[in-house]
């Protein structure tokens, strides 16, 4: 059986010791395709390691970075085909700001599995802490695995944002590299399903495409930069569901809606009629 909630459901996915230096930082954030204007200030403060600031998407991926193998979705009671796995969901809770350079430790469990009939959806949970053991951050996410549902499930609950009923209060644009995917799978994710033409065909896909992470990753530095006065401190927590897939060389069109303390987003493929690509998100803001 793939998928064993009774054993899989609580189970500890292990801890792991990292590091990370201002070059992680650094080679995240070109990922993400910053640095589009190298003599702009407000740019260098990502890919210049004078005044560097760390995007609060990094503590997602820093756990991985230096993970060069394929993944894999295996432990026990889950055994999944790669590729018919899908990230569904991202969240990463802010404790403090991160630090340019630093060492840490990530644990990390399923907290749930969910039946949606046609698929399954894993809920792992992640808290890291320093060496000290001061929690830094917390992350949550929600992986996506066709063909795996009807094991007769819970269902789970809805996590839809509603939107306010008026047009955005911003409309956010950003291209993206045809190379971003290759770029992007240095920081950690080798899944061939973004670089390998003839695995991305497969998969059901007419190219390979983009890693959600990395579009998670551009619309929160796009955010930051054009709301937030590039202040990355201001972030408390940023959620979105993957809602559809990017090809590079598309455009991200996102947008804002202001509703107290959070930013509530929509972000589309432009060039796709406005496909969705993210979906319930919410930021929510530090004052």
């Amino acid at each position: 059986m793939p998928i064993d909630p009774d054993v899989a459901v609580g189970g500890s996915l292990g801890e792991t010791e990292f590091s990370w230096t201002a070059s992680d930082v650094l080679l995240y954030h070109l990922a993400l395709g910053a640095g589009a204007r190298p003599t702009e200030p407000a740019e260098l403060r990502y890919a210049y390691e004078r005044d560097l600031r760390v995007l609060p998407t990094f503590g997602i991926i820093a756990p991985n970075l230096r993970d060069t193998g394929t993944p894999s979705v295996s432990f026990p009671g889950v055994e999944i085909d790669l590729a018919k796995v899908l990230h569904g969901r991202q969240e990463i809770v802010l404790h403090r700001p991160i630090p340019v350079e630093g060492k840490a430790i990530t644990r990390s469990r399923i907290a749930d599995i969910y039946d949606k009939g046609s698929a399954a959806v894993l809920l792992q949970e992640g808290e890291t802490v320093d060496p000290a053991g001061n929690p830094l951050w917390t992350t949550r996410s929600a992986i996506f695995a066709r063909g795996e549902g009807g094991f007769g499930g819970k269902r789970g609950p809805s996590e839809r944002v509603e939107l306010p009923d008026r047009e955005p209060d911003s409309v956010l644009e950003k291209p993206i590299l045809p190379q971003q995917a290759l770029l992007y799978r240095l920081c950690g994710d080798r899944n061939p399903l973004h670089a390998d033409p003839e695995f991305a065909a497969a998969a059901g896909f007419p190219a390979p495409i983009l890693h959600g992470l990395c579009s998670y990753g551009m619309v929160c530095k796009e955010v930051v930069d054009g709301l937030l006065d590039g202040d990355v401190a201001r972030v408390a927590s940023y959620a979105a569901r993957f809602a559809g897939v990017v090809y590079p060389g598309e455009t991200l069109r996102t947008r804002v809606w202001r509703e107290g303390d959070r930013l509530l987003l929509t972000t589309s493929a432009a060039e796709r009629d406005d496909a969705p690509v993210l979906a319930d998100v919410t930021l929510t803001v530090d004052s």
